[in-house]
């Protein structure tokens, strides 16, 4: 049987991997629900109202799941790892402490306003609503990126008997890796919501819906996905800059490169062996790979073996940081290709049916780019503080099995379900009409409908 430190690995990082999906695509999802709200009050179109109202349903439904999925990871830092939050504690608290306000105070509080107080509230409020709930998964996001990062380049405490007190926020919160990797994150999200937003407006499309709303949503989608993917392969590429500088045992791991050289092959495909220090089937670009980390053809990196026992496991990193870049690709060639299509009219089946493939094509770029961050940390859970097997926690691995098993079990369900949803709010907003009666006799506001205008939703006055 696995030991506890394998188990509790394999536990977080189901958790991790689970509750990811969903703040990636609410972080800029809440921006886009913002956008529509914003245009329906500056145009009076309805139809920009229609996609807002069934969006914002959508994120509500996406912002519960990570809220849950939050709150049980948030455990394991005490039931897994009581040596993080015994050693970091007095850092990793306080951050987690302002990400839990954050979420709870902003985003759950005028989320309600968001769903429920669309008749009830005049509209400026309701659009400040929005606002302020899409700020605050924005400032979710940057509290948690904060202390990820600070793991990841630790700056600003003092360390007294092996535990880390702060001296400094300013160096915590704003580390050597903080800047490229919030960046780099928000903009993942922003790929993640754009595509997921294009995707189900194609399904609507696909299934007949012949409305407009679906059809400036996908529009939407698509050009937001066009704009943020060159800008993401250019912040990724300072963020592989900044951790080459950082942490050169992990870029060793995502280059493959296994003892220190100039002119390194940007390696397209291999397999690490880790047993061999080797790489078998290695197909590479000459001194490629020199050039993007040193911008010299002949620069030199560091190979894996010049930190023994210092590195993570190769394999694992060297394909997720494929992967991404794969699926990065894949995004650029898809959006650009839509957007070009859009400038002829109504986009062909085929590319309705591709953006549908690729509704949830930002999870798997977003799961493979955190494994990159968080196993090329290995052995660290701090770097050069705390190991990850000094945190782990006593109890038997039968213990650790046993709730390991039964969070998989639940995510499975969790995961299915959530998309089970999204399929028949797809599939049930296609039979709405494009305007409802209130919608007609609103004029210029939703939020501050005529007293008639209820009378009407009632069957009364027609």
């Amino acid at each position: 049987m696995l030991d506890t430190l394998i188990l509790s690995r394999i536990q977080f990082a189901a958790n991790i991997s689970f509750h990811i999906l969903f703040p990636t695509i609410t972080i800029a999802l809440a921006w886009i629900v913002f956008f529509f709200k914003l245009r329906y009050d500056q145009t009076n179109n309805p139809v920009w109202m229609r996609a807002y109202r069934f969006w914002v349903k959508v994120f509500a439904l996406t912002f519960a799941l990570g809220v849950v999925s939050g709150i049980t990871m948030s455990f394991q830092f005490g039931t897994n790892w009581p040596g993080f939050m015994a050693q970091v504690g007095n850092i990793a608290g306080p951050l987690l402490g302002y990400e839990v306000l954050t979420a709870f105070f902003l985003e759950a509080t005028f989320l309600g306003i968001m769903l429920f107080g669309i008749n009830k509230v005049p509209s400026k409020i309701h659009t400040l609503s929005a606002f302020i709930v899409a700020t605050g998964t924005t400032l979710s996001a940057f509290w948690i990126i904060a202390l990820n990062s600070w793991m990841q380049t630790p700056a600003g405490f003092d360390l007294r008997d092996g535990v880390a007190y702060p001296a400094s926020w300013m160096e915590i919160i704003f580390n050597a890796s903080f800047p490229y990797r919030l960046t780099h994150m928000l903009l993942a999200s922003g790929l993640t919501a754009s595509f997921f937003v294009a995707g189900v407006s194609a399904y609507r499309i696909l299934k007949g819906d012949p409305k407009r709303a679906p059809r400036l949503a996908l529009k939407t989608g698509l050009i937001l996905a066009a704009i943020f993917i060159p800008i993401q392969i250019y912040v990724g590429d300072l963020h592989g800059l900044n951790t080459f500088e950082h942490q050169p045992q992990k870029v060793a791991a995502m280059e493959g490169v296994w003892e220190t050289e100039r002119g390194a092959p940007l390696l397209l495909f291999a397999i690490p062996d880790g047993e061999e220090k080797t790489n078998h089937l290695a197909i590479g670009i000459p001194k490629m790979a020199s050039l993007i980390l040193t911008h010299e053809w002949d620069g030199e990196i560091k190979g894996i073996n010049e930190f023994p026992d210092n590195h993570p496991p190769v394999a694992p990193v060297f394909f997720a940081f494929r992967i991404m870049v794969g699926i990065g690709i894949l995004m650029l060639l898809t959006a650009w290709g839509g957007v070009y299509l859009l400038r002829k009219g109504e986009l062909p089946r085929w590319m309705l049916k591709t953006l549908v493939a690729m509704t949830f094509s930002g999870w798997i770029a977003t799961l493979a780019g955190w494994y990159v961050t968080e196993i090329g940390r290995q052995p660290w859970l701090v770097t050069g503080v705390l190991k990850t097997a000094d945190a782990v926690t006593p109890v038997p691995p039968s213990h650790v099995g046993f709730s390991l098993t039964l969070y998989l079990v639940v995510y499975v369900i969790l995961l299915y379900a959530y998309i089970r949803t999204l399929k028949v709010m797809a599939l049930k907003s296609v039979k709405v009409e494009e305007f409802e009666t209130q919608e007609l006799f609103a004029g210029t506001s939703l939020t501050n409908r005529p007293k008639d205008t209820e009378k009407n939703d009632k069957g009364e006055g027609k």
